[in-house]
């Protein structure tokens, strides 16, 4: 198969809004993951929007939806709690992002969805030896851009974060 042919199956692969892993696609397409993430890289310079997410690469939907940025803090013991928060009452935490005092804005895709995405997150986080990134703020101060079907339910997830004491006013 050649390059042009191959990136084109790689934005049909991903045209399905799920996350494809890049050993996936690199197993589905017969070359090694370097080749996929090389690819990845071009397809990115020439405009597509494809994005690196913790369960692969995905390519955003264009499903209708509301979004939300709010503004959140927490240790380490809330970081579940307020991911948990917000799938269990509808929502999907896209990223998150914090304001890095020599970088600027840092923003990492998470695409939660669902307890399972939350649960299987914190494990890699745990396992990897990393920190998460609102620890560069030196504060726990972070913005999630959370996605939902509707307003109300974007409500009633400010509401939930309000209440456990993850929102900053």
């Amino acid at each position: 198969m050649k390059t042009r042919e191959r990136r084109q199956r790689i934005l049909e692969l991903l045209d399905n809004n799920l996350p494809h892993k890049g050993t996936d696609l690199a197993a589905a397409l017969g070359v090694s993951r370097q080749v996929i993430v090389q690819d990845i890289a071009v397809l990115r310079a020439t405009g597509v929007n494809i994005l690196a997410t913790p369960q692969g690469y995905l390519l955003p939907g264009q499903e209708e939806t509301c979004r939300r940025t709010f503004p959140c803090r927490h240790d380490l013991a809330g970081l579940e709690q307020e991911l948990l928060l917000i799938v269990d009452y509808g929502g999907k935490v896209i990223d998150v992002i914090v304001e890095h005092p020599l970088y600027g804005e840092i923003r990492g895709y998470l695409m939660l969805s669902s307890r399972y995405d939350v649960q299987r997150f914190v494990a890699n986080l745990a396992g990897s030896g990393a920190r998460p990134l609102y620890t560069l703020t030196g504060k726990g101060v972070h913005l999630h851009t959370v996605e939902a079907a509707r307003e109300d339910i974007l409500d009633r997830i400010e509401e939930k974060l309000s209440q456990a004491g993850f929102l900053l006013k």
